[in-house]
């Protein structure tokens, strides 16, 4: 038999140190993190996930040197914050305990939403919180972590943010071809944000691109 054909190689992409902080220890989301999930592998694979679909080796940051994980009981889901050297994912126990009949896949997929954040561009300060937090999603729904519960519908603007902007950004790429999302997010490396940042990308407006999207899905839908 002939040899199988060579694959290209993985791409050697920066890992930056890991730090994990578990505020209580015998908190019930605590332990199932903890009999789910391998901190080191999980945050690893995060950041692979991040630089597949967002950068290539050649452009993909290089600033992030250490990002510390914290696991801690309080309300609402995770945030992310810090510096462009050092970053903190506060992750909530209390999520983890309520998500139980899925928790892994809701760590890892919350896991790699907050990632995007230590990473992506955000035009200067001026990119919408929508876009950010759609772009999150995004990633999150390209890895495969999407949870049950996510719809492909249209909202009342392209910009509402997680994954009705994750979804509205997954046909852009489908329509528009892989790596639109990442010239997207790389066209806010250096420059304030501007929403002909798309015509750009797609050569329309994100007015047209958005009622085009909505169009489509009423039709898909019957509406």
């Amino acid at each position: 038999m002939p040899p199988p054909p060579p694959h290209d190689p993985e791409p050697e992409w920066p890992i930056p140190e890991f730090h994990l902080r578990i505020e209580d220890i015998a908190h019930p989301g605590a332990k199932l993190f903890l009999d789910l999930v391998r901190p080191d592998v999980a945050l690893r694979e995060a950041v692979v996930t991040v630089c597949n679909w967002l950068y290539t080796p050649e452009t993909v940051p290089k600033n992030v040197e250490r990002i510390t994980f914290v696991l801690r009981p309080m309300p609402g889901v995770a945030h992310t914050f810090g510096s462009p050297t050092h970053k903190e994912i506060h992750f909530s126990l209390d999520h983890i305990r309520n998500s139980e009949s899925r928790a892994r896949d809701e760590i890892l997929g919350v896991l790699t939403h907050e990632m995007v954040h230590c990473y992506q561009y955000n035009g200067l300060g001026k990119c919408p919180g929508g876009l950010i937090e759609g772009i999150a999603d995004w990633v999150r729904l390209n890895a495969g972590l999407g949870p049950p519960h996510w719809k492909r519908e249209a909202g009342d603007k392209w910009d509402a943010g997680y994954q009705a902007t994750a979804y509205f950004l997954e046909w852009i790429e489908d329509r528009y071809g892989r790596g639109s999302i990442r010239e997207l997010n790389e066209g806010m490396k250096e420059k304030e944000y501007d929403e002909h940042i798309f015509k750009d990308v797609t050569g329309r407006k994100i007015s047209k691109l958005w009622n085009i999207y909505k169009e489509g899905l009423e039709e898909k839908h019957g509406l």
